[in-house]
């Protein structure tokens, strides 16, 4: 039988017009999955039907744009950006590999499976949020063109400032924890104006210690006040040099630093209202983001303020903290557990159910899942089953498909008790399965009695 995607309620955002399109459009998507499986003219049917899907898209897209327009929708700049980019990017170059393929098998479930993943997502977040029922994480970004023009210039200065080729892993980087960090919060303002700018940049450790260590001549792989107090003058430079590049940005100047904990820095990120917020991988060397905040959300009071009477006390500090939690972490051996599902209540909840026995971190989807484990690798995750977009199942697909992740252990976070929800991911090797409804001392239980027979 050939794949379908249900229509669910959850896909209904409450406007009628909107609502019948996405149905439209979930019923195509279905078609071509039966114009898949069948042998007889099955590439020609495909061919038919992608175009057929194309022209009903690219008109959804219209109507749903002029509806945003006749109720002068705050989002509607960001959202026909979004619109485009599928339009002119990502259908162009899926459409491209089906011709050169000439609509090969695994390149159509390739076109299928993004389109409906994006299909699916997009209602789901940024179609539900034009009645107000979800905020987008995004709304705040920098326009299309200026955001290309960034990523471009900061891999070109990694290059020119410290030979080392650098490649954008995501440019909606959500304040993942990647290793050991630094992170440092910059100010820039005008003179006599009140309008601000927030800036921060995060280096993995090893990153500074290959980079400007090297350059000082330093032999441990331990940060130092000397590498810390180098890392600050070169990040101010390279900000500077990022600014050269954009006309609105000049007569900026800094007015305040900040050396942050990565629990400082997570919390701002809880706003999730970033203009820019890429994170690059440099290869070996390690990893390192640009953050930028919207500036009518800059808030002061997040860190202590480096000036030119506390520096040394400032920097001193934060490497004594630094070495303080990395010795209480190191007594403790707590192990890591990644909960990983779409309910901030549910998230929260685990996490102060599981803290302080272990190192907890969050993800909000599967996407972001695979991000944090790629990033900085748990000891056991907690998966939610059901999720929009990429469910448990999907998510743990994915993981078991990379090597390095084969035998990653991981417990489904469930409310489903029957059978066939089990039969279905056995051949994906979960760790097992957690009840939401049991009661929080028995999940505790559950958690610890894995740890305790892993350590025996």
């Amino acid at each position: 039988m050939a794949t379908q995607i249900e229509w669910r309620d959850e896909f209904n955002i409450g406007i009628s017009s909107i609502d019948k399109e996405h149905q439209q459009l979930f019923k195509i998507i279905n078609k071509l999955f039966v114009f898949k499986e069948e042998e007889k003219d099955s590439q020609w049917l495909c061919q038919e039907g992608i175009k057929f899907f194309r022209g009903h898209v690219l008109k959804h897209f219209s109507s749903e744009e002029a509806y945003m327009a006749s109720i002068n929708y705050d989002g509607l700049e960001q959202h026909t950006q979004i619109h485009r980019k599928f339009r002119e990017n990502t259908l162009p170059a899926l459409e491209e590999e089906l011709e050169r393929t000439a609509y090969g098998e695994e390149v159509v479930a390739h076109f299928l499976g993004v389109c409906t993943g994006w299909l699916v997502g997009h209602t789901l977040t940024e179609d539900l949020a034009i009645t107000g029922k979800r905020k987008i994480r995004w709304e705040k970004l920098l326009p299309e063109e200026e955001l290309e023009a960034m990523k471009k210039v900061i891999v070109q200065l990694i290059f020119d400032m410290f030979h080392l080729e650098s490649q954008l892993i995501s440019d909606t980087y959500g304040g993942e924890k990647f290793g050991s960090g630094v992170y440092y919060r910059l100010i820039y303002g005008k003179k006599h104006e009140k309008k601000k700018q927030e800036i921060f940049l995060v280096f993995e450790e090893k990153l500074l210690i290959n980079t400007i260590g090297k350059i000082l001549g330093i032999q441990t792989n331990k940060l130092d006040s000397m590498l810390v107090n180098a890392a600050r003058y070169t990040a101010r430079q390279f900000v500077g040099r990022v600014m050269e590049y954009f006309p609105e940005m000049e007569g900026y100047e800094l007015k305040a630093e900040n050396l942050l904990s990565f629990e400082q820095f997570q919390s701002i990120f809880e706003k999730g209202k970033m203009q820019v917020s890429l994170l690059f991988n440099t290869g070996g060397a390690g990893y390192f983001a640009y953050c930028v905040i919207a500036p009518h959300l800059l808030k002061d009071g997040v860190g202590t303020p480096i000036v030119a009477d506390n520096v040394l006390t400032e920097v001193e500090e934060y490497l004594e903290k630094r070495k303080a939690d990395e010795k209480k972490a190191e007594e403790a051996h707590k192990p890591k557990v990644l909960v990983v599902d779409d309910s901030k209540t549910i998230r929260y909840f685990m996490r102060d159910l599981l803290f302080p026995d272990y190192e907890v971190t969050l993800a909000e989807s599967g996407v972001a899942a695979i991000r944090t484990i790629t990033l900085d690798r748990p000891d056991l995750v907690l998966l939610d089953y059901e999720m929009p977009v990429c469910d448990g199942s999907q998510t743990l697909a994915m993981l078991r498909s990379e090597e390095a992740f084969a035998d990653l252990p991981v417990v489904f976070l469930t409310g489903r008790r029957d059978p066939e929800s089990v039969k279905k991911v056995i051949h994906l090797k979960p760790e097992g399965y957690l009840l939401k409804d049991m009661k929080p001392e028995a999940i505790k239980k559950e958690v610890d009695n894995f740890f305790l027979k892993k350590k025996a």
